[in-house]
């Protein structure tokens, strides 16, 4: 592992997908699944990484079990919205600092993360092309004002309340995502022309 001993990953996928019209963590991608390529692209950089399941927890659990330093946690309030979800998360941390990732952006290079340890703030996105994405790297120093907030607020609150350092990165993939089945579409035939290092 390339990574601090200190940096942890969590990955949110508690929604019920409603806009897809399917289980999106189970989509295969490039004959994976969703879940596993976001796993993939933080494998390195973490030490310890927590995927928050809700909705069809079971289905979702089973995709992870046996990789080697993922934690499956359950959200059992995840239908009062994505921030129960990101609480859920950050509860578990134990690390210096963390990465916050939603399921549905599969493509993320282990670059990025890589890149975004290099700056010192108390919470990094990468940019592209002027536009912020993901992953959310943030310190452990936030994470009690996180848990102080009521379920129906948003981390995007919380995190431009603290301040945001945006760093430019070489990587379209920090705003791919997929919420509909023509973002899937493309995201297959995105990654049958490209190469990625696999792991699962």
């Amino acid at each position: 592992m390339a990574g601090e001993k200190s940096i942890e990953g969590i990955i949110l996928a508690a929604g019920s997908s409603f806009r897809a019209g399917t289980f999106k963590p189970g989509l295969l991608i490039g004959g994976k699944p969703m879940i596993a390529l976001c796993i993939e692209g933080m494998y390195d950089t973490c030490r310890r990484i927590i995927v928050v399941g809700g909705h069809e927890f079971e289905q979702l659990r089973s995709l992870v079990e046996g990789i080697d330093r993922v934690e499956c946690v359950e959200n059992v309030s995840y239908q009062k919205g994505m921030f129960t979800s990101v609480k859920a998360g950050v509860s578990c941390v134990r690390g210096e600092r963390c990465f916050l990732l939603p399921a549905d952006i599969p493509l993320v290079p282990p670059r990025v993360y890589q890149q975004l340890l290099t700056f010192d703030a108390d919470v990094v996105v990468p940019s592209f092309q002027g536009r912020n994405g993901h992953p959310v790297c943030f310190s452990s120093a936030i994470i009690p004002r996180i848990l102080r907030e009521p379920d129906e607020s948003s981390l995007r609150d919380v995190v431009k309340s603290v301040g945001i350092r945006a760093v430019e990165v070489d990587a379209e993939e920090v705003l791919i995502d997929i919420d509909i089945p023509e973002d899937y579409d493309r995201v297959c035939q995105r990654v049958a022309t490209t190469t990625r290092k696999l792991y699962f």
